[in-house]
């Protein structure tokens, strides 16, 4: 595989484990200059072993749901690279629970890590950006955020959760839109994969195979995430692709259905009906994961 990335600056957050390690790792093997983003010693640690094996790397370490912090991502490859090309937003919690018993701590977390804290490095990465396209230097940068299965078809048990991938799939598609004038494209992904967040949920269906391909290992999410925010992705933004083992899926979400126009008010007992035939006409959804 020739080198897509070879010198650009790439944040990835969530980075100490699971699919962001296997991103950082495969974006310096592809030579991007990456900025690991996590808590605690997790950044270190793939830090450690991107050098290890010849690539360049820094950490950040702190929390991708602070204002203040997100700013300070930001700074963190222009200080140590000079540049910033892509932002991988990947970091995220689950507090799995049925909605009838979830707590308002389970509910807030989840949200607050998860989808503000896809808001935050990308608000501030795309300021950064902005200011590059008005002082007459338009970027070639690119956003990848990062849903879910649950976000796009829902799942039992993971209301908080599904809702805040839907939020980033949402969020996507608007800032595909606002930051395109700036030479910016925003995509998502939903990967499936063996993770410590997946582990527990999937334990029989994601057991590793005793040789050969994984379908499950993280790595196998990597390479479409790579090729995203690179320079030859210039033409695909606001786009939410499914990736899992070796398959990759274009997915394709809320769009106007069939439709009937009264040309007035409807009656309350006209509705029934009209909504039936409606239904008819339309597609049935995917059924929601777990149910």
């Amino acid at each position: 595989m020739g080198i897509t990335n070879d010198g650009r600056a790439v944040i990835v957050t969530g980075a100490g484990q699971g699919i962001g390690r296997a991103h950082a790792l495969a974006f310096a093997a592809d030579g991007a200059l990456v900025v690991a983003n996590d808590i605690g010693d997790a950044a270190d640690r793939v830090v450690a072993e991107i050098e290890a094996a010849g690539g360049t790397a820094v950490a950040s370490k702190g929390d991708v749901a602070d204002w203040a912090y997100g700013e300070e991502l930001v700074r963190a490859a222009v200080d140590a690279f000079g540049r910033l090309d892509a932002l991988v937003n990947n970091a995220g919690v689950v507090r799995d629970r049925m909605l009838v018993n979830m707590s308002e701590e389970e509910w807030d977390t989840v949200l607050r890590v998860d989808l503000k804290g896809h808001f935050v490095p990308l608000r501030h990465a795309a300021a950064h950006w902005r200011d590059q396209a008005k002082a007459g230097s338009p970027p070639k940068a690119r956003v990848v955020n990062t849903s879910s299965g649950a976000g796009l078809m829902g799942s039992v048990g993971q209301g908080n959760y599904a809702a805040a991938k839907a939020g980033v799939a949402a969020m996507t598609q608007v800032a595909a839109v606002e930051l395109a004038r700036y030479g910016i494209t925003v995509n998502a992904i939903a990967p499936a994969a063996r993770t410590a967040m997946t582990e527990a949920v999937f334990a029989q269906t994601m057991a590793k195979p005793e040789s050969g391909f994984d379908p499950m290992d993280p790595a196998n999410v990597s390479p479409l995430v790579v090729w995203l925010a690179s320079e030859d992705s210039g033409d695909v933004t606001g786009r939410v692709f499914e990736v899992e083992a070796g398959v990759l899926s274009v997915a394709d979400g809320w769009r106007h259905g069939p439709r009937e126009d009264k040309g007035e008010q409807w009656r309350p007992d006209e509705v029934g009906p009209v909504v039936r035939r409606l239904l008819d006409q339309a597609p049935a959804p995917t059924p929601v994961y777990g149910a």
